[in-house]
């Protein structure tokens, strides 16, 4: 009696350090369209995803040339867009926390992050260049360019200082690979281009004459 009182009791133990520490979760495609492959952890090979599929940790997926996969995990949603290459580096859930770290080699997403009330869900994307952290969300990245639609991110190059990016702003690893300050990209932005052949000087009305305004071209996010 007193053996299965024991047996019971390190149990209890057992589940509560569980519940305390996180399991490993696994994420599950629910949509696939055109050609998209994953390569599981200790494979050598990619295989054909289908929908219903489910990804453990350290699990590859890519898709092809318009071809777009999503994958949800728990509370969060990510809309692998096409030619994008990335890994799932960390799926863990306990009974108040969902932690999510992808390393997005390549390619555009969208992510979701809507944890509920009473629970919260840690989410970060890094890119070779930058890395994008949240905590309930909605945004798109390509590695190096941001959009928030939706909260707030945390973006930070390879170099320099964390920026806060809200809904509606955006940001960018410069050349020097330090993210830039949204305000000055939505600047940047809104300043008109001077006609070929004219003083940049000329095409801002008042202030000192500015050069190597950087503008944010051909980002399309919808």
């Amino acid at each position: 009696m007193k053996k299965k009182c024991l047996m019971i009791f390190l149990l209890i133990i057992y589940f509560c350090i569980i519940l305390k520490t996180g399991f490993a979760q696994a994420g599950i495609i629910s949509e696939v369209s055109g050609t998209v492959e994953i390569k599981r952890a200790g494979s050598s090979s990619f295989v054909t995803a289908n929908a219903g599929d489910h990804l453990t940790q350290d699990t590859l997926i890519s898709t092809g040339f318009r071809s777009t996969a999503i994958i949800e995990t728990g509370t969060s949603s990510i809309t692998v867009r096409p030619l994008t290459r990335l890994t799932l580096t960390e799926i863990q859930s306990s009974n108040d926390e969902e932690t999510l770290n992808v390393n997005l080699q390549s390619g555009r997403v969208r992510v979701e992050v809507k944890p509920p009330t009473g629970s919260r869900a840690i989410m970060s994307i890094t890119s070779p260049s930058a890395t994008a952290s949240v905590r309930g969300t909605s945004f798109e990245f390509d590695t190096r360019n941001l959009y928030v639609s939706d909260g707030s991110v945390s973006f930070m190059g390879n170099r320099g200082q964390q920026v806060r990016v809200n809904a509606g702003a955006s940001s960018r690893v410069e050349g020097n690979s330090r993210a830039a300050d949204p305000v000055e990209v939505k600047t940047a932005s809104v300043i008109p281009v001077a006609p070929v052949g004219t003083d940049i000087s000329v095409a801002i009305p008042s202030g000192p004459a500015r050069t190597g305004v950087e503008f944010l071209i051909g980002l399309r996010f919808e």
